[in-house]
């Protein structure tokens, strides 16, 4: 028992962390171009950038709900430490999302009289984004806990730190939508796309560098991660490819690649993903709660297990379907509503 009560929390921190990076990865285009929506004053630039997404942004928030059970099913104390914690923040991003959704919906059956829907598509996707950032703020700069609960206040999450995360979280995935759009669309869309991509490629990396020495500098813990011996020699690799994905899709877009410019803004989000890993690992509730000590009994963690291994290769199944066929550019005019 004790092997698989060592062993389980680890395969269900790994499908935790599988279902962040898939929504992070595929909602954050979603929300990247509700960010961009204001900056196309065009009636049919919006509705084009609108039908770059239509068949894909439903099932991208999948993974956020994978994400929500998983933590609440796989590690019950984790998730009733953090939710109170974060309390405000998460309640900024559901509301924001719900009126994204009802906003994309409703914007087509609401012409010509839908300048409401087109604000609430586009703030709400602002404050979804902003939301992610102080709630990946907040945890990572640490959650007061006292005998395993929560023992801040209701703003306890809210710091300097968090704001930069959010403002960070917005910018990446702002670029994101930008790339996005160099991939899927064409015309007036795409090239204003690719002229907005490289100051948000220069002000992403200007917010990972900043992030890269706040967080040390504001946890002895993560700097003697990163900057001890030998772990400096082998996570020196991380900057290294960051500014090598940085350059290629600096590159793409300059030369007007559809992939490439995407894909390099994707693996951005992976490092990033991965250095908050490394400084946090095998914290769930840092700096107090390791995954072995938020984790659910063996049985529980068991049972989720089983049904995940049926989901989510259902899931990933019907994503791929989607992506593969709905591929290739839009043009102006075309879509799918």
């Amino acid at each position: 028992m004790n092997g698989l009560a060592d062993t389980l929390p680890v395969i269900l921190a790994l499908v935790l962390g599988m279902a962040v990076v898939l929504y992070v990865v595929l909602d954050g285009f979603d929300l990247g171009i509700g960010m961009l929506f204001f900056l196309y004053p065009g009636e049919d630039e919006r509705d084009q950038i609108m039908n770059s997404v239509a068949p894909f942004w439903d099932g991208n928030e999948t993974w956020l709900v994978l994400g929500g059970v998983t933590l609440w099913t796989a590690f019950p104390t984790a998730f009733a430490i953090i939710l109170p914690a974060m309390y405000i923040p998460v309640m900024v991003l559901l509301l924001a999302l719900i009126f994204r959704g009802v906003a994309f919906e409703f914007r087509w059956v609401a012409k010509p009289r839908h300048r409401a829907w087109d604000w609430s598509f586009a703030v709400g996707s602002t404050l979804g984004a902003f939301a992610q950032g102080l709630v990946l703020g907040g945890i990572v700069q640490g959650i007061p806990v006292r005998d395993q609960q929560f023992a801040g206040h209701a703003l306890s999450w809210l710091s300097p730190f968090s704001i930069m995360c959010g403002l960070a979280v917005v910018t990446g995935y702002t670029l994101l939508g930008a790339t996005w759009l160099m991939l899927k669309t064409s015309g007036p869309v795409e090239e204003r796309a690719r002229k907005l991509g490289v100051p948000l490629l220069a002000a992403l990396l200007a917010f990972i560098v900043v992030v890269s020495i706040w967080t040390p500098l504001m946890s002895p813990r993560i700097a003697d991660r990163w900057f001890s011996v030998p772990n400096v020699f082998f996570l020196a690799q991380v900057p290294v490819a960051t500014l090598l994905f940085a350059w290629l899709c600096w590159r793409g877009i300059r030369r007007g690649q559809p992939i490439l410019p995407f894909v390099m803004a994707v693996g951005l989000f992976l490092l990033a993903f991965f250095g908050l890993v490394i400084s946090c690992i095998p914290y769930i509730v840092p700096p107090s709660l390791t995954i072995w000590q938020a984790a659910a009994h063996p049985d529980s963690q068991m049972f989720y297990l089983v049904g995940a291994a049926i989901l989510i290769p259902m899931i990933l199944a019907y994503t791929v379907l989607v992506f593969w066929l709905f591929r290739g550019k839009l043009k102006p005019g075309e879509g799918y509503h």
